[in-house]
């Protein structure tokens, strides 16, 4: 049998509007040779140089909005909030749609980059025709951040990360666990350049994911990849030499694509 791995992850609960989650412990890096096995160019920068290259994906440069009376939530540097929100578009939307038309802006006091990063979302219709959806936003640098409702021009969140002079979070790196079953989980390791991660050893052992992952069974994956060490979890179920998700649900790491396709290709999605 494969050493279990017998930490817990501080998962929290799914609360609604503004729930803020302690700081996860760090987990160990092992993107870098993996993703330099499956990915070009982009995904192995996002080990290299962290969120440097990708700081201003989906920012916008324009003065934070006027929130009249409404303060901003005050969070540290390294810390999580669930922001949730009814949307209502007209009609039935997706969250997958309904994140795209999420604008991010962004007031670092340093001037570049961007100051916090949705790591998912999920919800569903209600009966009064509106899309309830929650998102998890992790604050990376000092500064101030906005969602903001591209339909209708309303913001719908402010923050007020860090104070100025304070230290940005450090480069993200990618740890993945998969459920063992009996209250813990293995750790995928990738040191050993695995093809996919059926391939992948578990860790401090010489056992691979194949040997204790049945084909047709279904297993809860934690993805972490933020400045707050919050895990993102998503339902998946092994289907021969490849992996399928359960559910479309969540949205994982929207404003960070690259792992994402990292992730995709590990799991042959």
């Amino acid at each position: 049998m494969a050493k279990k791995n017998s930490q817990k992850l501080n998962t929290g609960s799914r609360a609604a509007s503004q729930t803020t989650t302690n700081n996860a412990s760090s987990a160990k890096n092992w993107l870098a040779p993996l993703a330099m096995a499956v990915m070009l160019g982009a995904a192995a920068a996002i080990y290299f140089y962290g969120d440097t290259l990708f700081g201003k994906s989906n920012s916008s440069s324009s003065s934070e909005p006027d929130m009249g009376l409404k303060e901003p939530i005050k969070m540290n540097i390294a810390q999580a909030v669930m922001v949730t929100v009814d949307l209502d578009f007209g009609r039935p939307a997706t969250i997958a749609e309904a994140i795209q038309q999420i604008e991010r802006g962004y007031q670092p006091d340093d001037g570049a980059g961007r100051t916090f990063a949705v790591l998912d979302a999920y919800g569903e219709m209600t009966p009064e025709g509106k899309l309830h959806m929650s998102m998890h936003v992790s604050s990376e640098k000092p500064g101030t951040g906005w969602l903001k409702f591209k339909k209708t021009g309303e913001t719908l969140w402010r923050g007020r990360f860090g104070n100025p002079g304070d230290a940005p979070a450090g480069p993200k790196s990618l740890t993945i666990y998969m459920d063992n079953g009996a209250g813990g989980n293995y750790v995928l390791d990738g040191s050993r350049n695995p093809a996919s991660a059926l391939d992948a050893s578990l860790q401090n052992s010489t056992q691979k994911l194949r040997d204790v992952w049945p084909d047709g069974s279904e297993r809860e994956f934690t993805f972490i990849y933020s400045a707050c060490g919050c895990p993102v979890k998503a339902k998946v179920r092994r289907v021969g030499e490849k992996t399928q998700r359960a559910s479309d649900l969540p949205v994982m790491f929207p404003d960070d694509p690259a792992v994402v396709q990292v992730i995709a290709n590990l799991m042959k999605w």
